[in-house]
């Protein structure tokens, strides 16, 4: 009997070599090589490009250190393909093709939804950064993402690490990639969220929200609530999938200098966690 058949979890990461069913979707989103190529060395391959491009996405190494022999293909040409592919919106076109993916193959569970960030440092500095309140002052970026009830990633959004969480959420909510259906949503988020603009915001958006309180200067302290009248945690899908996106070291550290570019590798990492998603549950 086949093993594989009936495996339910991902293989262990290749950083050599992009999975082949997150391979076989994308592919048809990058640009085709020319039928008559002209004189000179023929154009390099697409597959050796995504498959260098996958392994800085994991190590965070720079685009020099990768080595002509791995891939058969310079890191001049890498890094000039992935910043041309960035401007032709294609990384893009990527993570809304695996959203649809992951909403005909598991359908979106849209009754819990989550919003959260989290905090990146940008030793570079560059575009889109800000001074980190909780980092001593030093320049970082925020990941902003939406995610549904399995902690599937629905929308994305990137920040200065100065800017506070709130002014996101409206970005997010109508960044969704596919329609919201007309059907009864909760959204959760955290005490970072908790004010007024927010929750009118959520009510016009037609979700009911559930918004950690957060404590005001001189308010009293909350009367402790009963075990069996609390509600059930909902918030920690989208805690892990940003720990999943912690795992790439190009996410774990801004290390582009130009935020168009970061926000590419955050969205071919959450196209990944949407493959793995639709295909292992």
């Amino acid at each position: 009997m086949n093993k594989d058949k009936h495996n339910t979890k991902p293989n262990n990461v290749d950083y050599f070599c992009v999975p082949r069913p997150l391979w076989r979707r994308i592919k048809k989103h990058l640009p085709k090589s020319p039928r008559k190529p002209g004189p000179g060395r023929p154009r390099a391959d697409n597959r050796a490009v995504i498959n260098g491009i996958w392994y800085v996405l994991w190590t965070g190494c720079q685009w020099k250190a990768v080595h002509r022999d791995w891939f058969g293909v310079s890191s001049s040409v890498l890094h000039e393909r992935f910043q041309r592919w960035q401007q032709q919106g294609i990384w893009a076109k990527i993570f809304q093709t695996m959203v649809r993916f992951y909403a005909r193959k598991r359908c979106i569970r849209w009754q819990w939804q989550s919003i959260d960030s989290k905090s990146v440092p940008s030793p570079l500095g560059g575009e889109a950064t800000g001074r980190n309140p909780t980092d001593r002052g030093k320049r970082g970026v925020k990941i902003h993402i939406l995610v549904d009830e399995r902690g599937a990633p629905l929308a994305i959004h990137i920040t200065g690490a100065n800017q506070h969480d709130k002014w996101s959420v409206e970005d997010l909510i109508f960044s969704i990639v596919v329609t919201r259906p007309s059907v009864e949503q909760h959204l959760c988020l955290d005490k970072a969220y908790d004010s007024a603009d927010i929750h009118g915001l959520l009510t016009d958006a037609n979700y009911h929200k559930h918004i950690a309180h957060r404590r005001r200067r001189g308010e009293p302290l909350p009367e402790p609530v009963p075990a069996d009248q609390k509600h059930p945690a909902r918030r920690w899908v989208v805690e892990r999938t940003l720990g999943w996106l912690a795992k790439r070291r190009s996410i774990r550290t801004r290390w582009c200098k130009k935020a168009e570019n970061w926000l590419a590798f955050v969205q071919f990492a959450c196209a990944h966690i949407l493959c793995d998603l639709a295909i292992f549950g």
